[in-house]
């Protein structure tokens, strides 16, 4: 008998309190999503259940399991899933099918756990264990051994509503909350490794992103806007927004260029960056900026030099992958879809007009000093006015 269903299991939902319900009809709808999204037309139903979400295949869903999987492996909130057999709640046929399950497989030690939220069920889950454990144990014939702690081997019983449902594997999904449950965010994304990795981490907290990314065009290519576009492609698998606020910043750049000492260019042109984010990020109601930021990985991410950047705006500023080293940013980026096209050569908005000595130790008074020499207000204004909103 083939799966036709999955059991989806969750962990920090269920410690939300009186919120709980809330997060669990946001995870249900998001799980929706992404099934009709990744395998369109797969399911009967998506349900809550006692402590877990009950998916019902139909045939267009186990006709294409990996679409399936697809979906719930870019669905934030899911601990582990299973797929899983509809039985009648026969003890002897689940016994069968239990041992017809595991007989030809390769381990030395299993175990049974069974959940039981159908109490009018005669035996209690202890009772199902025991059972049907020990009826597997004598079928093996001393050949096999229980473990109740870290087994080779582990069958899942679910005795629920009307019918039981078995499965073998535990299946690890994203974790997190849900997205949509934790406020909305707007990116800084550049088209390196780091700002996608960045989006993923705040996406896998249940916040909802938007994008904002800065380009020299005409001075250098397409090729960041369009790299861009493909990351938030990638990034919309796991419900980020697709919205993409484009911004020319070449004419800014020559400004500071002309008029500021050339070691803070960097810094300079970071702060305009935060200032312009903020009024984006007002304008689409979002609580904070995200950046992919990573202490002392290049000049401009030294202590000192990230405190004078942040004091541009009162906005908070998440940097998520502060502390993480370049080898894991990289191995996130693999496993999120994001990595082949980050490696990608592309002129970038920063490293145009790049100072021979950029300053790694700024101190803010110098900073403002040199900013001073700019009509910042007039700047943002012509910067705001050549934005361009796209829906990617």
């Amino acid at each position: 008998m083939q799966p036709d269903h999955i059991l989806i299991r969750y962990g920090e939902i269920s410690l939300k309190g009186k919120n709980r319900n809330y997060f669990e009809a946001r995870l249900i709808k998001n799980l929706k999503d992404q099934l009709n999204a990744f395998a369109p037309s797969s399911f009967e139903f998506v349900k809550k259940i006692s402590g877990a979400i009950l998916v019902k295949l139909n045939k267009n869903g186990l006709a294409d399991i990996e679409k399936v999987e697809a979906a719930i492996l870019h669905t934030f909130g899911i601990v582990n899933y299973s797929f899983a057999t509809s039985l009648e709640q026969d003890l002897e046929k689940i016994k069968a099918f239990c041992w017809d399950l595991i007989k030809d497989k390769d381990f030395q030690t299993f175990r049974v756990t069974c959940q039981r939220s159908n109490k009018e069920f005669p035996m209690k889950s202890a009772e199902i264990e025991c059972e049907v454990g020990g009826y597997i144990f004598e079928k093996f014939a001393d050949k096999k051994s229980v473990k109740l702690k870290n087994p080779d081997c582990e069958i899942f019983l679910a005795i629920i509503n009307d019918y039981a449902l078995v499965s073998l594997d535990k299946k690890q999904g994203l974790g997190g909350l849900p997205v949509g449950t934790s406020g909305r965010t707007l990116v800084l994304i550049s088209g390196g490794f780091d700002s996608p990795v960045a989006a993923f981490s705040v996406l896998r907290r249940g916040v909802t992103t938007r994008f904002i990314h800065f380009h020299s065009m005409p001075y250098t290519s397409k090729a960041s806007l369009e790299k861009v576009t493909d990351l938030v492609k990638v990034l919309k698998k796991y419900q980020s927004s697709g919205i993409l606020y484009s911004v020319p910043f070449a004419d800014a750049q020559k400004e500071i260029m002309l008029s500021c000492p050339e070691s803070l260019r960097i810094i300079l042109y970071r702060r305009l960056m935060l200032k312009v984010a903020q009024q984006i990020a007002q304008k689409e109601r979002a609580l904070a900026l995200v950046t992919g930021d990573s202490i002392g990985q290049v000049a401009s991410q030294t202590l000192e030099n990230i405190f004078a950047v942040s004091q541009a705006t009162d906005m908070p500023i998440f940097r998520p992958l502060i502390g993480t080293d370049k080898e894991d940013i990289m191995n996130t980026a693999k496993a999120i879809g994001t990595y082949d096209i980050s490696k990608l050569a592309h002129d970038d908005c920063c490293t145009r007009l790049m100072p021979k000595k950029p300053e790694t130790r700024a101190k803010l008074p110098n900073v403002l000093a040199a900013e001073k020499a700019l009509n910042i207000p007039k700047m943002l204004n012509e910067i705001l006015g050549k934005v361009e909103k796209i829906k990617v």
